[in-house]
């Protein structure tokens, strides 16, 4: 090791001349824009979520409780503006991409550290812009799709939330951008395309999903905001446009972009899995061209979501098949998955419980997004509850638990403190029950015929509906309780050892938190598939975790 002295990167702001809050944001660290982007995701967070407690606890009786059907539709469209463009697809790579790509594939920093910065600036402002509408005279009320022809003859402030979302979609843009040249040109020498850890193999099949998608939305959103100023006729069919045209373009991103916000979630997991299985990952190779097939495949199959538009019967069967075929690759995951656990030697930890929490979810979210990739049952749940639960079940039990899952795997990396484990596990097991609690009953309403985005409900839905309300407060229970135990650690806790999980890719190789410019001297790469032997002799698996963990 050199006598370089050690830094850690929150005490010396990158440009090195300022300091203070003007060092923050400004910087050009990767670090410490991804701390940046983590501090503004959960404010957005947060607000999705007390939405969204809003929106069950008004659905949990008939009739109107505590707001009115338009308050209720403006509530539901911020929901899900929040938590699709403000959370979910920016999360994990924004926040510990920025923060661990580099660091895992041995360099200083990212390719464009300007561009990195001002992708954050564009995410800020986004937001900020989507939110604000929301406090307007006339809060948008389309839902998340901004479905035409509504969007464009609703008197409500949609162009305020659509030029929002176009702006994040910039956003994304300039961060796949940088990730994928920072993995094709600043991977360490000796690290080749089959030593990368698997977590940014995730974010390299996601940032080409992030470039080659996101400007169809982008042009799509802006096509809107030009319809509804100038009214040319382009969707609205009262003057010849075609309302169809705009789902095909917006659902050739938003189906793709489940993939940007999933996809991640699985580097993520590939990551935790094997650590505290200490094994090897079962498929190294398998994974990878999983994500890549994922990847081109999922930006295939838009039209699934349009069985019932009308289009041919040919179309019909190519689109389901397409579907079909997606679901080959997240399948070789999961059984990789499993299979590394097999005959492990499992140490049980909150990162390794919430990533058997995300198999469990993510597979009744996959199984029963089959059941709307076949159009004869597509047919008779589209539009129901059943689609809104397998869509949380897929983004939330997947996406959000494993954007959880690294917030608890990283946290000592990031802070050097570790967070309490008797209210890990406590905040997750309510987590699991609530979201169960909430989304479930949702699968029998939607069976039974149950509309989704209606403010009000026949009697026969009742029950189902305060279930999903009581499954909802507890499930919001136990995310501030594990917000609140990861800041507390964050602040008070026991510090932290430089690799506390015994994990073996780079970023463990470096003090907690990391140095300035990452490493002390040139890290050694080492081969895949990672040995663990050292790891089992160095750690006692039948004793507790060392008590600095607690």
């Amino acid at each position: 090791m050199t006598t370089a002295t050690y830094q850690p990167f929150y005490e010396t702001p990158m440009p090195s001349k300022f300091d203070g809050v003007l060092g923050w944001l400004i910087t050009y660290d990767h670090k410490r824009i991804g701390l940046m982007y983590l501090t503004t995701l959960m404010v957005w967070l947060t607000a999705g979520i007390l939405l969204g407690l809003l929106i069950r606890v008004e659905l949990m009786a008939r009739g109107e409780t505590i707001m009115n059907a338009q308050t209720y539709n403006a509530f539901f469209t911020m929901h899900g503006v929040v938590m699709i463009f403000l959370f979910i697809i920016p999360g994990i790579p924004a926040v510990f991409g920025n923060f661990f790509l580099p660091i895992q594939i041995g360099a200083d920093d990212v390719f464009f550290p300007r561009i990195n910065l001002l992708s954050y600036y564009l995410y800020l402002f986004g937001g900020i812009l989507g939110v604000l509408a929301l406090f307007s005279k006339g809060p948008p009320d389309t839902g998340w799709t901004f479905y035409v022809p509504f969007s464009i003859t609703t008197r409500t402030d949609v162009s305020i939330t659509v030029f929002a979302a176009f702006i994040l979609g910039m956003s994304s843009i300039l961060t796949g951008l940088n990730f994928i040249t920072t993995i094709h040109r600043m991977r360490v020498k000796g690290m080749g395309w089959f030593q990368m850890p698997l977590f940014p193999w995730s974010l390299y099949a996601t940032s080409w999903v992030q470039v080659l998608a996101t400007p169809v939305v982008g042009i799509t959103l802006i096509l809107v905001i030009i319809e509804r100023m100038f009214g040319i006729g382009l969707f609205d069919p009262a003057k010849g446009g075609d309302p169809l045209l705009y789902q095909h373009l917006f659902w050739m991103y938003s189906h793709p972009a489940v993939y940007i916000m999933i996809l991640p979630a699985m580097g993520v997991v590939s990551e935790i899995i094997p650590v505290f299985a200490r094994k090897s990952i079962f498929g190294y190779k398998a994974i990878v061209l999983s994500s890549m097939c994922i990847a081109v495949f999922g930006s295939l199959v838009w039209a699934h979501h349009m069985f019932v538009s009308g289009m041919s019967d040919l179309s019909v069967l190519i689109f389901s098949l397409l579907t079909f075929i997606v679901a080959v690759p997240s399948a070789v995951k999961v059984f990789s998955w499993v299979s590394t656990l097999y005959k492990g030697s499992i140490h049980f930890s909150p990162p390794f419980y919430l990533c058997l929490c995300f198999i469990y979810l993510f597979t009744i979210g996959g199984l029963t997004g089959l059941v709307l990739g076949a159009a004869g049952t597509d047919v008779h749940v589209h539009d129901t509850y059943f689609v809104v639960a397998h869509f949380h079940y897929v983004m939330f039990g997947g996406a959000g638990f494993g954007f959880f899952a690294a917030m608890h795997y990283w946290w000592p990396k990031i802070f050097g403190r570790m967070y309490n484990f008797k209210y890990a596990y406590l905040s997750i097991t309510l987590l699991l029950v609530g979201f169960m609690l909430h989304y479930m009953p949702m699968f029998v309403m939607g069976m039974k015929g149950m509309p989704r985005r209606y403010f009000d409900y026949l009697p026969e839905f009742e029950g189902g509906n305060l279930l999903a309300g009581i499954g909802a407060v507890i499930m919001v229970a136990g995310l501030f309780l594990m917000f609140g135990n990861l800041l507390n650690g964050a602040r008070k806790g026991a510090k932290a050892t430089d690799n506390p999980w015994g994990g073996i890719t780079l970023e463990w190789s470096v003090p907690s938190p990391p140095p300035l410019h990452n490493f002390l001297e040139q890290p050694q790469v080492k081969q895949y598939p990672y040995d663990f032997s050292d790891v089992l002799k160095r750690h006692d698996l039948k004793a507790s975790p060392p008590a600095t963990h607690h």
